[in-house]
């Protein structure tokens, strides 16, 4: 007996028919005799086959022993999806897999034409699969019947809530029989999704498929140190150098995919994107693209692609880091399925790649420090690419063998090549130009978890001697900024200049010395020479502002005789300003207490003041107001006066 035994032989033929030999661990657990008929929790992560283990998990549930559907009214199951593309990735999915058993499914996505879904429903349906406010829509309508409904599934609770939709879903759950199956399957579960469980399950089954280091096991992640000019150049070289069948970007705002996206299609890509601001249609078209091969390349937010599932995906590109750890598994899930590797790059700036490095801790994922491709390492891949196509040792064809004797017969077997080669060397993008990655920039990451203490981490616990920390620039280099005091240079603002304009770090600078119309500033003796390379290629970035080698710090600033403190003066003593007006128009000395005699109190002086004597009531002379009625009587003697006139 195998384990297809156990999956209503309507699906098991369809798995078959798919190619399926084996199941994911999360499809074999919710198989398990103890899963049988009990509401689910389950926690996998993308990528692990979760659509068809809830399919093959609520069959026995919808068909109740039938091998088909013999009726249609009311729906049997609700599937609830974060986001349209996920929907309709897993109605299609549903489609396959129940397509033996006469089923039919229906979609209720935000952005589709609601007549269409209404009449949908009102023709009937086997399983309905939506997304939460357009599923309450329906509910709200009286389009959709949930009173025949068996089994709820929640695809993606964790996003659900994360987006907003835990008031839509309490409703739709609310509104479904109390005697139904609810499944929720998530890639993690936090605290509010374990509350929901809580609250819409009855004695959940708990299943963890895998953890997070098996599921991205078959994920070589990369570190791509950048720096953030040349962020765009090192992502046209990646797809260049790694050439996968299939890639998706990820950018953090609908502007930077927009300007990504444009960016891609004017060096020669087939790109698409994916974002808010498209239009559901759009969307549709962009993911099609990507499917039947007119796309190799898409931009998304981490909203719109959340959930998708695109075939033949190689390569996932972090263009812009994400917020979480989670979100860093999510981006990566894209890649590395069904057995299938993968490969993960991060374009990392220099200012952060300690962000980087929490967030790969976080994932615990191992890593490798790569620089970005250059235009040598490119040509070189493409010469191996080239020379190792699988084309070249394919099985001749009678037709194409006509074709090759003809080509012979006009041209010789070099020129024949040599054309070849040129048409696969047209058929790519020219590779960027890069600055070199300095080599401190690739040294691996320290580990930066924390144990305990401050001084338990890593490299944290010895601290050098101040003197020790600054012999580095004993044999600095100095360099001189065409600007100063009279354009209100700062360290604040020329430090991160510097940093960026030769593409090192602060610790690399030593002093930092402001003069009347340039800045005088150290460099390491190591970093000085690509320093200058860097400002002799690239420049400064910033119009009018040059930057040059000097001969030493510059002249100091102005001294006055005897040093720059003369060191305070004796009390009493007229202070000198030099040439400078004084601070406050009192520059006479101050008077010295201590030296004048005292004089002569009068006899019977004290510092004390004598008490004056209250009166009492009975001391008051007859008729005198005092308190609160001198007020008013004042007041109205006032209003009195005024009227008079």
């Amino acid at each position: 007996m195998t384990i297809f035994d156990s999956i209503a032989p309507a699906l098991s033929g369809a798995l078959a028919a798919r190619g399926y030999e084996t199941l994911t661990p999360v499809q074999t657990a919710v198989l398990a005799p103890e899963a049988g008929g009990a509401d689910l929790l389950v926690s996998a992560q993308t990528g692990s086959g979760k659509t068809v283990a809830f399919g093959i998990a609520i069959a026995p549930t919808l068909l109740d022993g039938a091998d088909r559907f013999t009726s249609i009214g009311a729906p049997y199951a609700l599937v609830i999806a974060p986001t349209r593309e996920l929907a309709l990735q897993v109605r299609r999915e549903l489609e396959w897999l129940y397509e033996k058993t006469g089923a039919r499914i229906a979609s209720c996505v935000g952005g589709m034409d609601m007549t269409k879904e209404r009449r949908a429903l009102s023709q009937g349906a086997h399983i309905v699969v939506g997304t939460p406010g357009r599923l309450r829509d329906h509910i709200t309508r009286g389009s959709l019947d949930m009173k025949e409904l068996r089994a709820v599934v929640l695809d993606e609770a964790d996003e659900m809530l994360d987006l907003g939709f835990r008031e839509d879903l309490e409703f739709i759950l609310g509104e479904a029989p109390a005697d139904r199956r609810t499944l929720m399957f998530s890639a993690t579960v936090p605290k509010p999704i374990a509350m929901l469980a809580k609250q819409f399950q009855k004695d959940a089954l708990r299943i963890t498929a895998t953890s997070d280091r098996e599921q991205h096991s078959d994920i070589e992640y990369h570190i791509m140190p950048v720096a953030p000019r040349e962020r765009e150049n090192a992502i046209i070289n990646a797809l260049l150098f790694y050439d996968a069948q299939n890639t998706i970007i990820f950018g953090s705002t609908r502007e930077a995919v927009k300007h990504l996206t444009s960016r891609l299609s004017n060096r020669g890509f087939s790109v698409v994107s994916l974002s808010g601001e498209l239009s559901q249609a759009e969307r549709t078209n962009a993911l099609q693209a990507m499917r039947d091969g007119r796309a190799r390349v898409c931009v998304a937010t981490d909203v719109a692609a959340r959930g998708i599932d695109l075939p033949n995906l190689d390569l996932v590109i972090h263009a812009d880091l994400p917020n979480n750890s989670e979100t860093l598994l999510h981006r990566s899930g894209r890649t590395g399925r069904a057995g299938r590797k993968g490969i993960c790059v991060l374009i990392v700036p220099p200012s952060r790649r300690r962000t980087a490095e929490r967030l790969l801790q976080g994932a615990k994922l191992a890593t490798t420090m790569v620089p970005p491709p250059d235009a040598d390492a490119i040509n070189k891949r493409n010469h191996d690419r080239i020379l190792n196509d699988p084309s070249l040792t394919e099985v001749m064809t009678e037709e194409e063998g006509d074709y090759v004797r003809e080509l012979l017969g006009m041209h010789s077997a070099a020129q024949i090549a040599a054309a070849y080669l040129r048409q696969q060397m047209a058929a790519r993008p020219a590779p960027e130009e890069l600055s070199g990655t300095p080599s401190h920039v690739l040294e691996p990451m320290r580990d930066s978890g924390r144990k305990g203490s401050f001084d338990d981490r890593p490299g944290r616990g010895e601290r050098a001697p101040r003197s020790e920390r600054f012999e580095q620039f004993e044999s600095g280099a100095w360099f001189s900024l065409s600007v100063g005091r009279k354009q209100r240079a700062e360290p604040r603002w020329l430090l991160p200049l510097i940093c960026k304009a030769g593409d090192i770090t602060k610790t690399d600078v030593g002093s930092i010395k402001i003069l009347e119309t340039e800045t005088r500033f150290e460099i390491t003796a190591s970093k000085a020479d690509d320093f200058m390379a860097r400002i002799k290629q690239f420049g400064t970035g910033e119009k009018g502002v040059n930057i040059t080698r000097s001969e030493g710090a510059g002249p100091s600033s102005p001294r006055r005789e005897g040093g720059d403190y003369k060191g305070k003066k004796s009390f009493g003593e007229k202070r000198d300003f030099d040439d400078r007006k004084p601070r406050f128009r009192d520059d006479k000395p101050k008077s010295d207490w201590a030296a004048k005699p005292a004089k002569a109190k009068p006899e019977g002086w004290t510092t004390e003041k004598p008490e004056k004597p209250k009166k009492t009531p009975k001391e008051r002379k007859p008729g005198e107001l005092h308190g609160f009625d001198k007020y008013k009587a004042k007041k109205a003697k006032k209003a009195a006066a005024g009227g008079a006139e």
